[in-house]
């Protein structure tokens, strides 16, 4: 299985603590590390050490998206504080349902740190006699 994880942190934050809760929620899901396939986020967190340090620890990239495309993503968790701050009412579960796909794991937040991340299996996509999506079917 192929997972995107949806990941929100303030500025500052280390990417031991991103890569801590992201572990903390594949965890969860009974997923190792392994699935992931991509960590996702708001565009202006795009570039904070801690996401980019924790995607390369994982050998993922980092997929940004702007605010008001997320602010279009029906989530579970909506956050008025959020959306003050970035101008979506969800960073972590957006970023992560952006592509389309069931969530797995909801918005989990550090206890310590001001970090988020949600985990969502991605949809496949059958084109023809593939499909695409970063997966392949189970049998």
């Amino acid at each position: 299985m192929t997972v995107v994880v949806g990941v929100g942190a303030g500025r500052g934050v280390s990417a031991r603590s991103v890569l801590g809760l992201v572990e903390v929620a594949l965890r969860e899901a009974g997923l190792p590390l392994s699935a992931v396939a991509e960590l996702a986020t708001v565009d202006s967190k795009a570039g904070e050490a801690g996401i980019v340090g924790a995607a390369a620890r994982l050998g993922v990239p980092v997929r940004a998206y702007p605010a008001r495309e997320l602010a279009l993503v029906d989530v579970p968790h909506p956050s008025d504080a959020v959306l003050a701050a970035v101008g979506t009412p969800s960073v972590a579960e957006a970023a992560a349902l952006a592509g389309g796909g069931e969530l797995l794991v909801p918005k989990r937040t550090s206890a310590t740190e001001r970090v988020t991340c949600a985990v969502a299996r991605r949809r496949l996509l059958n084109v023809g006699h593939g499909y695409t999506g970063g997966e392949t079917p189970e049998c």
